[in-house]
């Protein structure tokens, strides 16, 4: 087998192409171990518009691992990722059509990115490399690379999740897209509900079913060490102080739509209001790092949320107490794994995830004499591997209340029982095993 080349819309930073810190760079790391590699993806940099005729392929070689990098012009940038990635693409895929914000010139915008990337790609590939492409910035660029006469293997990934196509027909020209996807040799999904949608998409264009399921995973041995070792580190000691031996509620998300954060917040409402016997006695930590600041759909849900908490904490607050501990700013990983092991329940409630690693990462970072309980939305695509944990709809609020309310009254013997059944999921399918199965799979397709 040859060179794996990974291409990605992001390529890791320079400081964590080392030391991976999280993302893409964690889920891959066992997969470029021990092989030569290349990577090519944006380099994070923008530069203006006239300086992208001559813009050049960035080379930087860490260990076996080659970094190719391009930057993007300022209007690519706006186009091809912030108009009609994340202002089409992310809603359409998390089943939000209503807030997608269609373009003709941000299509045109994303193809031409896509083309530009295949071409500053193509002079750097050999002849039996293994080409895998992640996610829905790149739909179409394994058909621009073939259209370029590139004939190695090419394997695509979809992190999200991909809509019915009821749904998925609301994009114009979502025929032309799904027939592009036909230029890859294995499409991988991360849940059968995926795969169904795909396939049913390819069924509508007449392209033959090829869509697979790789659920992704985490490391879960490493993320259970940082959870025991954390607990020395001082500020997981600061926060276990500031606890007072209450029990501590956890929700950890980007700030996203996709998330339901407004709908778990109002849900919280309803725990407090419903059992009051909770007020004071129960504390809620919510980290939420902002992300797409700048998108006028993301500054909306932000102002949404500050008012929610605000309601929240002004109604049920008191001179000694905070119904919800708001962070808007990034947790390092080593102090959100310890943040997990002290937690009695964590609030996994996205309305829509391609799979949710949050979800896995709490059940590896329990204590198995004393867990806490996973309270998981029914759409995330871990949830059918995760049926021990408590699922709910998170749009029922007294439901997740309900949940709420059974994880902090749950007695010690039921808790370890359900930890003991969602554990072994957990450490089966890991990040290592997803890459190793999705290369195999694209390893095994024959040359053309």
């Amino acid at each position: 087998m040859g060179r794996l080349v990974i291409v990605s819309n992001r390529v890791p930073a320079v400081r964590d192409r080392a030391q991976p810190a999280g993302g893409l760079a964690v889920a891959l790391r066992d997969a470029v171990q021990g092989q030569e590699c290349l990577w090519f993806g944006w380099s994070g940099q923008q530069i203006p518009d006239d300086e992208g005729e001559d813009r050049r392929v960035s080379i930087d070689t860490v260990d076996n691992v080659t970094y190719a990098t391009v930057d993007l012009t300022k209007s690519e940038y706006n186009g091809f990722y912030e108009g009609y990635s994340n202002g089409i693409l992310w809603p359409l895929c998390h089943y939000r059509a209503g807030l997608m914000n269609y373009s003709r010139q941000d299509r045109h915008t994303y193809h031409a990115v896509n083309l530009m990337f295949a071409q500053k790609l193509a002079p750097l590939l050999k002849p039996d490399d293994l080409i895998w492409v992640h996610d829905y910035h790149l739909f179409p660029l394994g058909l621009a690379l073939r259209e370029l006469g590139i004939k190695c293997r090419i394997g695509f990934f979809l992190h999200i999740p991909f809509p019915p196509w009821s749904l998925m027909r609301a994009l114009p020209d979502a025929e032309k897209l799904m027939r592009a996807l036909r230029a890859y040799d294995v499409m991988g999904v991360q849940t059968e509900d995926d795969a169904r949608n795909v396939n049913e998409g390819f069924s509508v264009v007449g392209v033959p079913a090829q869509a697979r399921v790789f659920p992704i995973g985490i490391d879960p041995e490493s993320f259970q060490q940082q959870a025991t070792s954390g607990l020395d580190n001082l500020e997981v000691q600061k926060l276990e102080k500031s606890l007072r031996g209450l029990p501590l509620i956890i929700g950890v998300d980007r700030m996203d739509y996709s998330k339901g954060l407004p709908e778990r917040f109002r849900a919280y409402e309803v725990f407090l209001r419903k059992y009051p016997e909770y007020r004071g006695k129960v504390i809620y930590l919510q980290i939420t790092p902002v992300s797409r600041g700048s998108v006028p759909e993301y500054k909306v849900l932000r102002e949404e949320l500050d008012g929610v908490v605000g309601h929240i904490n002004g109604t049920y607050g008191d001179f000694d107490w905070v119904p919800i501990r708001y962070l808007t700013h990034p947790v390092p990983r080593e102090l959100l794994a310890p943040f997990f092991r002290l937690s009695r329940a964590a609030l996994v409630t996205p309305l829509r995830d391609g799979m949710n690693l949050v979800a896995k990462e709490y059940v590896a970072a329990q204590d198995e004499e004393d867990p806490g309980v996973l309270i998981l939305s029914r759409f995330a695509g871990a949830a059918p591997e995760m049926e021990d944990a408590l699922l709910v709809n998170p749009h029922d609020a007294d439901e997740v209340a309900d949940a709420l309310h059974k994880s902090l009254s749950m007695s010690l013997s039921e808790r370890q029982a359900r930890w003991k059944r969602l554990k072994p999921d957990v450490w089966r399918v890991t990040a290592g095993s997803w890459a190793r199965s999705f290369i195999m799979a694209l390893a095994e397709v024959r040359s053309e």
